[in-house]
Parts: structure tokens; sequence; C-alpha cells
């Protein structure tokens, strides 16, 4: 099989996560999408982020309708520090024989080597990297290749795939009393309501 991987805090899971793993899903011929939830990023240390079982509550009311959608809960059940090179090993074992290809922006992708932790050993831990650009960010492979030798061969960039929106400007907006009305999902609006997230 051939698995897409998209990981995130999802703190809230919006319409861009969705419209992305849809886009991958079907631009790189995925069999399935694992949203790879993780309970606290390292880069996040000391940020407020929402209790966990919240965020899983909300990821499964906007996937659990689809049956190419899977909440992974390999961060989930193992203590931290989650970092991705270990979560991509596990999934290593779990999956031998399938084709992982992790799911990123741009941005992070800017960020990988510098930031990440073990880098090229995640580079080398993944049979691709699917990329969306996003606005603003102009990505000089040359010099990424440079830092982690073997990246460029495993980048597919992903086509029309415009998100404009993210979970820190959706936090925002709830906390300043603005609609998030097509921003998220129905859903995930009523549970930010009735659990008076954000504010």
């Amino acid at each position: 099989m051939k698995l897409g991987i998209l990981g995130g805090t999802f703190d809230p899971p919006h319409n861009g996560h969705l419209m992305f793993a849809r886009e991958a899903f079907s631009q790189l011929n995925l069999d399935k999408v694992l949203f790879m939830l993780t309970p606290q990023p390292p880069h996040k240390e000391g940020n407020k982020i929402s209790e966990l079982e919240t965020r899983i509550e909300m990821l499964n009311s906007v996937i659990s309708g689809n049956e190419n959608y899977i909440l992974s809960e390999i961060e989930i059940n193992r203590p931290g520090p989650h970092y991705t090179i270990d979560t991509m090993l596990l999934l290593r074992q779990i999956h031998p024989e399938d084709e992982l290809i992790y799911l990123m922006g741009g941005d992070s992708l800017i960020d990988l080597p510098e930031i990440w932790n073990l880098a090229q050993d995640f580079v080398d831990s993944c049979d691709g990297l699917g990329i969306f650009k996003r606005d603003g960010f102009k990505i000089d492979l040359g010099d990424i290749e440079g830092k982690l030798p073997g990246i460029t061969a495993k980048i597919h960039y992903l086509e029309n795939v415009q998100i404009e929106v993210s979970s820190t400007e959706i936090r925002k907006r709830v906390s300043e009393g603005e609609s998030i009305d097509g921003l998220v999902s129905e859903s995930v609006q009523q549970i930010i309501k009735k659990k008076n997230l954000f504010t």
C-alpha cells in the first residue's frame, strides 16, 4: 500500500487539513492517509494546547466518515518527546512492505534542515515527501539538497492546493469572537462551542 502521513497537533483540525489530505490522496495515488496526531510537539513545548481527548474528538468528527482516512495512535500511545523520525521508524516496523509518503507544507520543508531532529535520517526514512507550497515562502531546493542529500528525488509538489487557513488563525478568531464559518467543519465548530475552546 501507499500511505500518506499527515502529522500535526490538529488544534483544531480545519478545512485546509482536509483539502491537503484530499489532494494528496488523489495526486499521489495514495491508498490511505494516516492522520498522525501529536500530543505535544517538541517545538511547541510550553505552548497552550487543547486537551488530547478533545483534539481526538475533533479529528475523529471530520475523518470518521471516510474509509481512506485513519487516525493513527502511534504518537498518542507512546511517551514523548514525539520526534517525527522516531514515528517514521515505528511506521517502518509496522508497515515494512508499504510506501510511506510524508505530507508537509513548503514552510516545513524550508525548516527541515535546521530545525527537525535528525533531519537526514528522517528524509532517508521516507519513500517520498508530498509538499504543498505556502504563499510567501520561496523554496531554494538546491540549498536544501546541499544540506540533506537525496531529498530532491523524493519531493512531489502538489498542484492547486491553496490553504488560506491555519489553526493559529482559527484560535485567534475564536478568542476575538469572530466567525470561523467555512474554516472548520460544523462538527468541529460545535465541539469548540460546547467546550468553550480558545477563549
